[in-house]
């Protein structure tokens, strides 16, 4: 554990015993990361959650919990979905002016080539 409380423990106004499961994930020095969280999923839920993924894949539950709470604030009625849609949106768009750009270079092309062979 680290030298003190983690942010949950804080958080929660409660001591941080050695085998915290929030601990290695919600540091003190980042009290925001686990406030999100908590206001999003419960103390209780994450604790749970935690418990049930395997050791070497909670660092990740953990980061994709606060990303996921982190959106869902931001955005309470898209979260995670919305990010996601506007990314399609943009890939979308850049695609459709690729093949405008692609098309107009082969238009290019094409008379560039008619004029060399007048």
């Amino acid at each position: 554990m680290i030298s003190g409380r983690c942010a949950a423990c804080k958080y929660l106004r409660r001591g941080c015993a050695s085998d915290c499961i929030f601990s290695l994930y919600f540091p003190s020095n980042d009290p925001q990361r686990f406030t999100y969280v908590h206001k999003i999923y419960g103390a209780s839920n994450v604790a749970k959650l935690l418990q049930q993924v395997p050791a070497y894949l909670r660092d990740s539950a953990a980061d994709s919990m606060y990303h996921e709470a982190q959106c869902r604030i931001e955005d309470p009625v898209y979260g995670c979905v919305g990010v996601i849609s506007q990314l399609y949106q943009q890939i979308y768009n850049a695609e459709n002016e690729l093949a405008k750009t692609r098309a107009e270079i082969a238009i290019y092309a094409s008379l560039a080539h008619q004029q060399f062979q007048i």
